[in-house]
């Protein structure tokens, strides 16, 4: 097969992999969205003022939602962290970024911004000029550089198998444009994205998925926040959805801190103990 062919091939799927990050969130750790709000968390600050540690806010990728989470919020709250899981509209990156900028707003003191998957496009963009984020890291994400889109990365390297387990389906924009939202075939799920994952919990994740637009895999970032904030990358050596290659590609080019581990491309799921110990390793040189 060609080059070119495989690039086609994968543009599809990755768009959904760039909307569908950013869209999923529940405000997990803190009480929902009042818990963001500076007038309205006082729990959170005081929990950061009193233990000296950032806000860590965590915005998940596409074929996912907040609750993919789950495992990292509880061990980043049993060791004294805020924790805020962004909700992400997964309609295209600029829009997604701005979502999660207004999140980010909200919250008090310096902030840890964690990326999965195609959120680690909307907090490459979120983070640009938000002043308190101090520190990136991205799980199995991407790491774009400004006027590259998910799909374009994704043309880089072959491994993928996304192109071959997307489900489109057709939807009209509420301004009459035509799209399509992506879903990964629920009996591929498995394999193809949590292949690490008991079958059963894979399956409720399979279920419970979102979509993301095939228009915002194809829009290209903007100015990447990593070129002047500290980056750190776990990258999952089994990755079907984003390769390793890829993975360390984008961040050795973005001078991350890079660890890597035998993950499928649900590392949240599968790993949140690694998961949890990149983000306080960030964490801590936050001052």
């Amino acid at each position: 097969m060609s080059r070119h062919s495989r690039y086609r091939r994968a543009r599809t799927p990755l768009t959904l992999m760039a909307t569908a990050a950013v869209a999923a969130g529940l405000f997990a750790a803190t009480g929902g969205p009042a818990s963001a709000a500076k007038t309205t968390s006082p729990a959170a600050k005081a929990t950061a003022s009193k233990a000296g540690k950032p806000t860590v806010v965590l915005v998940h990728g596409a074929f996912a939602d907040s609750s993919s989470w789950n495992g990292v919020i509880k061990r980043l709250k049993e060791d004294g962290y805020p924790v805020v899981a962004a909700a992400n509209p997964l309609r295209g990156v600029s829009s997604d970024a701005a979502s999660v900028k207004h999140l980010l707003a909200g919250i008090g003191g310096p902030v840890v911004l964690v990326g999965h998957s195609y959120g680690g496009a909307v907090i490459s963009n979120a983070a640009h000029g938000s002043g308190n984020v101090k520190a990136l890291v991205y799980a199995d994400a991407f790491l774009p550089d400004k006027g590259e889109s998910a799909n374009e990365l994704a043309g880089k390297f072959e491994g993928s198998v996304i192109g071959e387990v997307l489900r489109p389906v057709p939807i009209t924009n509420p301004d009459g444009s035509k799209d399509v939202d992506l879903y990964i075939d629920q009996s591929k799920f498995h394999q193809a994205f949590a292949a690490d994952v008991p079958a059963r919990t894979a399956g409720l994740m399979a279920v419970t998925q979102r979509p993301g637009t095939g228009s915002g895999l194809e829009e290209p970032s903007g100015e990447p926040a990593w070129k002047s904030i500290p980056s750190w990358s776990l990258v999952g050596t089994d990755d079907k959805i984003i390769p390793r290659e890829l993975q360390v590609y984008m961040a050795k080019r973005a001078g991350a801190r890079i660890e890597e581990i035998k993950s499928s491309h649900a590392v949240t799921v599968s790993h949140p103990d690694a998961v949890t110990r990149i983000i306080e390793q960030a964490a801590r040189t936050v001052r």
